[in-house]
């Protein structure tokens, strides 16, 4: 880590500076995913084992986002889109940081032990592991890769909500631990390319400053290739049906419509316009797979109402 100097607290930290050390916007995130995995399990759960579970979840998720800031504060303090967080603005600091991350972990992992089953409370474990010691230590400052592999951290969510229901693993859940392992990269990447900037300035390998913008643009179109029919695939499970491949047939379209459009534009173009499609593909992405998962409630909806269609293939 690099030597940085932190603006001096000139206040009292208040509850909403270590809200936002938690990383509020990724805990929605993960916290919907989350839910989506254990309501779309089958068997059902009991409400209060839920509402418990999606709060050890939401407890985790934040005592990782509170140890990444930890170990990035250095880099954080110079990229513009960080400055402004908790530590390098000076409202909290880099011990306070570690102390709630490792008191948050214990307590979300050994909760949710109790509240689920051990299966779940070791794959919140391993996710927070993973999250911050193989990403953030390691990965991100380490190999352009960073994001491919450590987009697996944010994959975990649904798997760990389908554990909590059913006591396993399944098709169903590694299909959407693989739809949003496989988002990740084109989402992030779409970022850094506005934000190339900022990974310089912080000496972060993302993709566009170890390989440039054109290897950029052609990862996330390859990218999104993959992503297409992972994202069709459970469709074709228990937890799919016609409205998730509907929409998820009308998204993929857009989605490699976007990724085919970044593809074909150069640096000139972007620079141009202020990187306005990288921004919209970027926003899109977020999107995408809100919608993805919005659609899996939908379809179990419909089935605890008994409305499916009794011949709806599954071919898993």
């Amino acid at each position: 880590m690099t030597d940085v100097v932190y603006t001096t607290k000139d206040h009292e930290a208040g509850f909403g500076d270590y809200f936002e050390l938690l990383k509020p916007r990724v805990m929605r995130l993960v916290i919907f995913t989350a839910a989506v995995g254990m309501l779309t399990a089958p068997g059902g759960i009991h409400p209060v084992i839920a509402v418990a579970t999606i709060l050890c979840i939401a407890v985790g998720a934040g005592a990782s986002g509170a140890l990444n800031m930890w170990w990035d504060s250095d880099i954080d303090a110079v990229m513009g889109r960080t400055v402004k967080r908790p530590i390098p603005s000076g409202r909290v600091s880099r011990d306070e940081a570690l102390a709630i991350g490792v008191a948050l972990s214990v307590a979300s992992v050994v909760m949710l032990g109790l509240f689920g089953n051990f299966l779940s409370a070791g794959l919140l474990a391993f996710t927070i592991f993973f999250y911050v010691v193989i990403y953030s230590m390691w990965l991100k400052r380490s190999t352009p890769q960073n994001i491919v592999i450590g987009g697996a951290a944010g994959a975990f969510p649904p798997m760990i909500g389908w554990a909590v229901a059913t006591g396993g693993i399944s098709i169903e859940s590694v299909l959407m631990f693989a739809l949003i392992f496989a988002w990740t990269p084109p989402h992030f990447w779409a970022l850094a390319l506005f934000r190339n900037e900022d990974y310089t300035a912080a000496n972060v390998p993302m993709l566009p400053v170890t390989n440039g913008t054109r290897a950029t643009r052609n990862h996330i179109l390859g990218y999104a290739l993959v992503l297409a029919p992972i994202a069709l695939a459970p469709a074709f499970t228990q937890i799919g049906g016609p409205v998730y491949l509907i929409l998820s047939l009308g998204l993929n379209a857009y989605l490699l419509r976007g990724a085919l459009g970044l593809w074909r534009r150069d640096d000139a173009a972007a620079d141009k316009d202020s990187f306005k499609a990288e921004k919209s593909f970027f926003l899109f992405t977020i999107l995408y797979l809100f919608l993805h998962f919005t659609a899996l409630l939908i379809e179990a909806a419909l089935k605890a109402g008994g409305l499916t269609l009794g011949n709806w293939p599954v071919w898993f």
